[in-house]
């Protein structure tokens, strides 16, 4: 794995990154995040920074240079389907390959799972969250609903204690991410400092662009076996230029809906017009009806805040 030259017990005089860069597996992670990620480019290149500093911390430790495990917990801030819990699965792979975690897997919860509702209640469901994420990535998602200062019965402030002490004492066997709004991820830091000041890396995720949209559009199509029309293409480009301006716009879960709602209307109107045998092309393609039909071009709303709790755990990504 490594061409390394020993010159005491446990320590090497050299350390081959790009040997252990390629053996790890970390490189393949990272093609994975350009391959699968559309867009997204200066979050693909802050993991890419923080993938070399372990790289070059691993080295520093084989050669004795290391004294303590760096603080890894980090804050993944942007609006919602901007691929924070995709980047946050990856992010575990990629911290397991490089021996940062024992199990590179992913808990993702939100305030629900770690505060309880009466006395006694938060401390051991805060408990049994973190037993649960040991040797992995914890994912709070919309951590700042963990603090409600207007609520003096509210229990979220016990759940940021336990969390806090345990993000210091255990963060050579824990990783934990806050993601949510920026603005409010602000405020929230600004509340409880005890966080800021153990958060190492803040990670931004923009918005995706009309032209990234349509990218994924078709990167979704193409995975489930789908083609889009000329017309249908059109069209799609119209419905994310109206939709970005609606209350509640999801980038790409906003995207991935749509998509989903066309192949109901598609799989109605090749069920109704079948005569007889149905070819391939047809139960491929979505037609220009198929996306018009949505309430966005007649000036409605697409449902993407309730469609949204169902498809939760397939963010994009």
């Amino acid at each position: 794995m490594n061409e390394a030259t020993t010159s005491g017990e446990d320590q090497v005089e050299s350390f081959d990154l790009f040997a252990e860069y390629q053996a790890s597996g970390v490189r393949d992670i990272l093609d994975e995040l350009d391959r699968e990620l559309i867009g997204l480019k200066p979050v693909k290149s802050r993991i890419r920074d923080i993938a070399a500093f372990l790289m070059v911390e691993r080295a520093r430790k084989a050669m004795g240079l290391a004294q303590a495990t760096p603080t890894l917990h980090m804050s993944f801030t942007g609006n919602p389907g901007t691929g924070k819990t995709t980047v946050a699965l990856k992010m575990a792979s990629l911290l397991h390959r490089l021996g940062y975690v024992r199990k590179g897997h992913l808990v993702s919860v939100t305030r629900d799972d770690l505060v309880g509702q009466y006395i006694g209640h938060t401390a051991p469901k805060t408990k049994e969250v973190l037993k649960k994420a040991m040797g992995g990535v914890l994912f709070i998602d919309e951590a700042y609903y963990l603090y409600r200062p207007e609520n003096e019965r509210d229990y979220g402030q016990e759940a940021i204690e336990i969390l806090l002490q345990v993000m210091e004492n255990n963060r050579d066997d824990l990783v934990v991410i806050l993601a949510g709004y920026a603005d409010r991820m602000d405020r929230f830091f600004e509340s409880n400092p005890g966080f800021r000041s153990r958060i190492a890396h803040h990670i931004e995720f923009p918005d995706y662009t009309d032209a990234e949209l349509l990218e994924i559009a078709k990167h979704i199509a193409d995975e489930q076996n789908y083609t889009l029309s000329g017309k249908a293409e059109e069209a799609m480009i119209e419905y994310i230029a109206l939709r970005r301006q609606q209350p509640h716009f999801a980038n790409a879960r906003s995207i991935r809906n749509a998509f989903d709602r066309a192949r109901l209307r598609q799989a109605s109107r090749v069920f109704e017009t079948a005569k007889g045998p149905v070819g391939r092309e047809a139960l491929a393609t979505l037609e220009e009806a198929d996306f018009r039909a949505s309430r966005v071009f007649r000036g409605g709303l697409d449902s993407d805040r309730t469609l949204a709790t169902s498809v939760e755990t397939r963010k994009q990504t």
